[in-house]
């Protein structure tokens, strides 16, 4: 049966979210992508309070089997460091409440789950998002993808296996061998095969 993850990127101006379902063969779908935003112009309890309700509306909609978060790091300006914990906060409420596992993820380790390169850019892991739910497209804006990414990564990570940084050949696409691939490198050598297969009627 299909686990179903609601994975969040938090912020107090855009949070993004996404949810996927991921089967035993480790291969992931869409169920579904948004961003839950506040204006900046607003009182910090009402943005707070924005923010809370949609999550909590995403999660009573999508009923996930378990939730991600991106856990907050230090940066240099400590308004948005602030903001983000006070999202995380609302989200792991919003987990508690309804009894729903959930897990905090870094970004690097993120990254390592969905590209196998834990210093990939934004762009490689939208790229890679797109890659494995095959979108015509990356998710936008970058939260959405980030969520998307969280999820995933979260997914793949509950049987305890790590991810290791591939090789180049792997990650420019080569089919290669099976043995030894993280689950990166597999689903991004799985798409490519999808890609390259004719279809009916062609």
């Amino acid at each position: 049966m299909p686990l179903r993850v609601l994975g969040i990127d938090p912020g107090l101006t855009r949070c993004g979210v996404g949810v996927v379902e991921v089967d035993a063969q480790r291969r992931a779908t869409l169920v579904a992508v948004t961003v839950v935003r506040s204006g900046v112009d607003e009182p910090l309890e009402q943005r707070l309070m924005t923010i809370g309700r949609g999550i909590e509306a995403l999660v009573d909609e999508h009923r996930p089997d378990a939730m991600a978060i991106e856990r907050v790091f230090a940066q240099d300006n400590l308004r948005t460091v602030m903001g983000t914990a006070q999202v995380s906060g609302l989200a792991l409420r919003a987990a508690a409440e309804r009894s729903i596992p959930v897990a905090l993820h870094t970004p690097s380790e993120v990254k390592a789950a969905v590209t196998g390169y834990g210093s990939a850019d934004k762009a490689q892991v939208a790229a890679m998002v797109a890659r494995l739910l095959g979108l015509a497209e990356p998710p936008r804006p970058a939260d959405a993808a980030d969520a998307l990414a969280i999820a995933i990564c979260h997914a793949w990570r509950r049987d305890g296996r790590t991810t290791t940084v591939p090789t180049a050949s792997v990650v420019a696409g080569s089919a290669g061998t099976s043995a030894g691939l993280t689950p990166a490198q597999r689903a991004w050598r799985d798409a490519e095969k999808r890609q390259r297969a004719p279809r009916l009627g062609a």
